[in-house]
């Protein structure tokens, strides 16, 4: 059965694609926005048997249910806050959203140019990226594809067909009101998403419900509503639904690794440092009063949302979409490792160094977090905060996940959802490696697999498909990571032109193809590519904190 067949549908002929651009023209025309490249190659002819992206085991089962939370009408767009200025206040600047996209640009820039310190990039097979990008849509929803749902943690609870989140919501008692169940579902969606790292190939979960086994992002949703509905994260006797600062203050490794299944034969990757994660969220909640309340909830941020004085209210409910990306950065800000990077005692989260940003000249008061500093040792202008790459991958992940109890729920819009980008991590970066856009140098290749053979060493891995690996805070993944922001955005540009004429007038946005096409592109083109252990083509030697 082709990659892209799909049961019910019957299948389409294969249209003949024109010849691509040129190396030039290519990268010229997508720096610019202008391109319209298309594929050289039949890429619907790779075969593998029909996959979805449910993580089960065994039969595919049916398709995992349209999500309640498809997008919406249009409302009318409201002015957002300016973002600090970088050279008054850069910790600011670096932890705010906009900082994300404008200086991943300068990697993706250089990336167009084939400028980067650790990749070959070979644009001429972006375009094959595109094709099969939108033929995953079209073998997956039916055209205008409008029911495309965005990208968020409330499809992984949907594994195998199950609308687990509905069922739950429907199992409570009638006095429990639309404020108390958002709350609720914020308090889960938040749990899920910190937890959602990397599982490591050796890790699967049996569900407790059914029995059957799941595995990676879909089998640690699972696990994480079962630990839910039990009480693990409540300290509340009234309420075993929440997650509060009490529940989590009792949280030991031993409980979350027992909630998680997780043991010799069976182990998640970085058990420890997800739980020292929830220990932290536990004292952001007890610390961060104006957000969760004294009880010290998740779910609590609704209320500071919904009195914000910037949130409107006409005939929905309209919040700028930085009221809830402040909440998540300073709400949680205590929860990230002191060791990550930081400027003038502020740590910045999800952010790091780069050798492909632009580098402070070298002096004695140059900041322990530039490592690459200019080696002419002459003042050149450029400020340390500059050679900073941020991400903030969970953050974003946890922004698009909690929108969408907020928005079905109680019907709160979003103003301002364009500033979020696609997420870099190693499904969406992995697609753009599999596919040949980029390639690794021979140098990097040589100490990502010597790194590879010292952690099956230091694991007792069998090493079954071998692979690079680096740590989240090696050059060669910050790199990676900054490449695949840029990337993605170009992606969505150009999978809209593939699919003009399915749209009829209609246009994808990024987070419809991070959730069709790109993140699952990246977990089908890796079970092809290394069909033991699905893993992706770079691994990350990860602390269960950062992918």
């Amino acid at each position: 059965m082709g990659i892209f067949s799909r049961r019910e549908k019957a299948p389409k002929p294969v249209v003949e694609t024109k010849p691509a651009l040129s190396t030039s023209k290519s990268i010229s025309s997508l720096a610019s926005g202008e391109s319209s490249v298309r594929s050289p190659l039949g890429i619907t002819s790779l075969r593998m048997m029909n996959r979805t992206s449910a993580g089960t085991t065994g039969s595919n089962g049916p398709p995992t249910p349209i999500t309640p939370f498809s997008p919406g009408v249009n409302h009318p767009k409201i002015d957002m806050p300016r973002q600090p200025d970088p050279q008054l206040d850069p910790a600011g600047y670096l932890r705010s959203l906009g900082a994300v996209r404008q200086r991943s640009k300068i990697v993706t820039d250089k990336a167009l140019r084939n400028e980067l310190r650790h990749f070959d990039v070979d644009m001429n097979k972006f375009s094959d990226v595109v094709t099969f990008v939108a033929n995953i849509i079209k073998r997956d929803y039916d055209a205008p594809f409008t029911s495309i749902p965005p990208h968020g943690r409330h499809q992984h609870f949907a594994v195998g067909g199950r609308d687990r989140v509905a069922h739950l919501l429907s199992t409570f008692p009638a006095d429990v009101d639309n404020t108390e169940k958002c709350k609720r579902m914020i308090d889960l969606f938040l749990v899920s998403v910190l937890l959602d790292a990397g599982a490591g190939n050796r890790w699967s979960y049996k569900s407790l419900e059914n029995g059957r086994i799941y595995r990676r992002s879909e089998g640690i949703a699972v696990a994480t509503l079962e630990m839910f509905k039990t009480g693990l994260f409540s300290g509340d006797k009234s309420n075993k639904y929440q997650v509060d600062k009490e529940g989590l203050q009792h949280l030991t490794v031993e409980k979350l690794a027992e909630g998680l299944q997780s043991k010799p034969g069976n182990e998640m990757a970085g058990i420890e440092g997800r739980a020292q994660l929830l220990l932290r969220l536990g004292q952001a909640l007890a610390e961060k009063t104006e957000f969760f309340g004294e009880d010290g909830r998740p779910g609590n941020m609704l209320d500071h949302i919904l009195s914000h004085p910037s949130t409107q209210a006409s005939s929905v409910i309209i919040v700028p979409l930085p009221v809830l990306w402040n909440v998540l950065m300073n709400g949680l800000a205590p929860i990230w490792p002191a060791s990550r990077t930081a400027i003038n005692g502020v740590s910045l989260g999800d952010a790091w160094p780069c050798s492909s940003m632009p580098q402070p000249a070298q002096s004695p008061s140059s900041p322990t977090f530039s490592p690459f500093p200019n080696t002419t040792g002459q003042s050149n202008g450029i400020a340390p905060w500059e050679s900073i790459l941020p991400f903030h991958k969970l953050t974003q992940w946890l922004t698009y996940s909690l929108m969408q109890p907020m928005q079905s729920i109680m019907k709160i819009h979003f103003a301002g959802q364009e500033l979020l980008t696609g997420l870099p991590e190693y499904r969406n970066g992995g697609l753009f490696v599999d596919m040949g856009v980029l390639t690794l140098k021979p140098e990097d290749q040589e100490r990502g697999l010597k790194h590879y053979a010292e952690y099956c060493q230091r694991t007792g891995s069998n090493g079954i498909e071998v692979a690079p690996m680096f740590r989240p805070d090696d050059d060669v993944i910050v790199e990676w990571r900054g490449v695949t922001v840029g990337f993605l955005d170009i992606l969505c540009t150009e999978v809209n032109k593939a699919l003009q004429v399915e749209l009829a007038g209609n246009e994808l946005n990024l987070a419809q193809v991070l959730e069709a096409g790109s993140w699952k592109g990246g977990r089908e083109i890796a079970e092809m590519s290394r069909p033991n252990t699905k893993e992706p083509p770079i691994l990350i030697d990860s602390d269960g904190t950062v992918f």
